[in-house]
């Protein structure tokens, strides 16, 4: 019965001491190394904007002269050559006023011809004293006066022949009709403003998108990078072009300061349409197959008394940080070592190394203490809650 009793208390103490080595914290605190393995990724960085599809060359077409329009020869969506007539508005006014500026034009003429006549007669009296000096003054003022009559006569008929020639609207450029902003009948007022009558596009396969960077991310956008949108009507389709241009103008709006920046978007089955919304990504940095870590290697510092605890040797000191040489501590064995590398571009949460390491390395990215972190999780459990299982 002793002995029995005897092997119950040493399978006791046996499994005590199992369950002790099972749950035990490791180290201090439960800390572990944290490492990585250096190895290769394709760097992307992108900067994220939206804008609006736009016709590359895009012409407003309007009139300077006020009337009715009378008869429209191009509507939506027509194509256009340059020189076609477009619309015509009503010539009656314009011809008379035309009419008028030709008679007070021969009227000036015909005076003018008089007296430069009666200066010359006037002029010959006069060389041979046969008239007094006054009747020579009035005879030249009045032939001056009637010179400058019909100088202003024909400046007015050249202004009047120019506006009839406006009531006649054609097409600047080879196009497509994009907005029409009349009817027939429809008076147009040109006063200060001249109305929009056409907006005709040049070329609907050749688009562009004016985007809107915001001020933080311009610094990053140069002209030939790469650039995808997507636009609503065609949620599928990804459509690609490039940086053209980024403006230097910055506008304001509620107090947020954006950039245009000109990306030409090529559109052969001419899908996108003039005011549709882009939801674009400009790529400002692409590298493929960079040797790279994790960021949070480059701003380890090591614990020697610490890592002691959990059975890592630390064998050298950091070089100080100059620009972008940083220091990375590489773990051989149980034994870690600094060693100073070059870092280059960053994308997510990781660096890219250009020289001091070797693909396949490992680095060391920080201590964890997961079972400490456990037991404040415990701690702060709910007493309400229903305990594991």
């Amino acid at each position: 019965m002793k002995k029995k009793t005897l092997w119950i208390v040493v399978g006791a103490v046996c499994a005590a001491a199992v369950f002790y080595l099972a749950v035990r914290p490791t180290g201090k605190g439960g800390v572990t190394l944290d490492t990585a393995k250096a190895g290769r990724i394709d760097i992307v960085n992108s900067v994220t904007a939206t804008g609006t599809v736009e016709p590359v060359t895009k012409v407003e077409i309007g009139t300077q002269v006020s009337g009715i329009i009378d008869k429209l020869y191009a509507d939506y969506n027509d194509v256009v050559k340059a020189g076609q007539i477009i619309a015509v508005m009503d010539k009656v006014n314009l011809e008379a006023e035309l009419a008028s500026s030709q008679a007070q034009l021969d009227a000036a003429k015909t005076e003018f011809e008089y007296r430069e006549k009666e200066y010359e007669r006037t002029r010959t009296l006069h060389e041979k004293e046969l008239v007094s000096d006054s009747d020579y003054d009035s005879a030249y003022y009045q032939y001056a006066t009637a010179k400058n009559a019909l100088s202003q006569a024909q400046a007015s008929y050249v202004k009047v022949k120019r506006n009839l020639s406006y009531a006649t609207i054609s097409s600047p450029i080879d196009g497509v009709v994009i907005s029409r902003a009349v009817e027939e009948g429809q008076t147009v007022a040109a006063g200060f403003e001249t109305p929009t009558l056409f907006t005709i596009a040049k070329n609907l396969t050749d688009m562009q998108v004016i985007a809107d960077v915001d001020e933080a991310d311009i610094g990053q956008v140069a002209e030939g990078q790469k650039v995808t949108f997507t636009v609503d009507a065609y949620p599928d389709d990804v459509f690609s072009g490039t940086v053209e241009q980024v403006r230097l103008e910055a506008t304001t709006t509620s107090n947020v300061v954006t950039y245009e920046v000109v990306i030409n978007a090529p559109n052969p089955d001419l899908k996108l349409k003039p005011g549709l919304t882009a939801n674009v990504t400009v790529y400002t940095l692409e590298e493929d197959g960079v040797l790279a870590v994790p960021t949070k290697a480059l701003r380890f510092h090591p614990d020697a008394e610490l890592l002691e605890q959990i059975g890592i040797s630390v064998e050298g000191s950091a070089q100080p940080s100059e620009g972008s040489v940083k220091t990375v501590w590489v773990k051989s064995g149980n034994v870690i070592s600094p060693k100073s590398v070059t870092a280059g571009n960053t994308s997510g949460d990781k660096t890219g190394i250009v020289s001091g390491l070797t693909d396949g390395e490992e680095v060391v990215t920080g201590l964890s203490a997961a079972r400490a972190e456990q037991k404040a999780e415990t701690a702060e459990r709910s007493p309400f809650a229903p305990g594991p299982r």
